[in-house]
């Protein structure tokens, strides 16, 4: 990955939908754009997962409508939507008309899902960590299939964000569908990945190269510093960093702003 330096650093926030109140979300995310923040995501459940576990929560897709609308510059989607939780011609289809009413910045961030109260009081099948990474692959071609047939179509190759780094099926989900590869990795982690996931797009025909790597940089609060240079020498290229309700704290967001800018001189 390391080998296709042109790729600029960007950096993302999830501004993670949980304990404050809309206006506040609707604040925050305006003064993300207005900082120049590359991407800002929610996250897809439907309840908070840190703090009061039945605290204030906002749905993911409608969030991401509402954003389309309030934004000019900045891309958005989820980091990241659950599978589980959409038909997956209706996730293409939602996809599409949020990439429409954006004018073209929305990315399908997705993955298997794993938070089991979303699926039991939703009334979802819970399944197997296995089983759900199983419809993740059957779903990609669908979505693809779906996005081809829409009309009106989407408004570009709609980039997919794909979370996880399960070895065995979710690196080879990457290999053959990512645009982004979003993990949770130190650098040592994120190296060794890279390899498996080198050799998934070996056996599907695909160079990885072109894959964006993307990682989480922990909240916003907390300045980059040795990780991050770590994970940025081994390949990683989109820095995502979390605020969460309800002050949604942006404390060193600056820092990060100029890490970025630094990296690409």
């Amino acid at each position: 990955m390391a080998k296709t330096p042109d790729r600029p650093v960007r950096l993302g926030v999830q501004l993670q939908p949980q304990h404050a109140a809309y206006p506040k979300i609707r604040d925050t995310l305006a003064r993300l754009e207005d900082a120049g923040v590359d991407m800002v995501t929610t996250w897809d459940h439907f309840f908070p997962l840190t703090g009061e576990p039945d605290g204030l929560h906002f749905e993911c897709w409608t969030t991401l409508g509402a954003w389309a609308e309030q934004t000019s510059r900045v891309e958005i989607g989820a980091l990241v939507t659950c599978n589980s939780y959409r038909n997956p011609d209706l996730l293409a289809d939602m996809a599409r008309t949020v990439d429409n009413i954006s004018d073209g910045r929305l990315v399908l961030g997705i993955g298997s899902g794993w938070f089991e109260r979303d699926y039991t009081e939703y009334g979802y099948d819970f399944g197997t960590a296995g089983s759900r990474l199983d419809d993740l692959a059957a779903a990609m071609p669908r979505i693809r299939d779906r996005w081809a047939r829409l009309n009106p179509p989407p408004t570009r190759e709609i980039p997919v964000m794909i979370g996880g780094g399960g070895e065995k099926k979710t690196l080879r989900i990457v290999a053959e569908h990512a645009t982004i590869w979003h993990s949770f990795s130190d650098a040592e982690t994120l190296r060794h990945k890279l390899g498996v996931l080198r050799e998934h797009g070996e056996a599907v025909g695909r160079d990885v190269d072109e894959i964006e790597v993307s990682v989480g940089g922990g909240s916003v609060q907390q300045a980059p510093g040795e990780t991050a240079d770590a994970l940025y020498a081994e390949g990683a290229r989109l820095f995502t960093v979390s605020t969460s309700g309800p002050d949604h704290p942006l404390d060193e967001l600056q820092a990060w702003l100029d890490w970025r800018d630094e990296r690409n001189g």
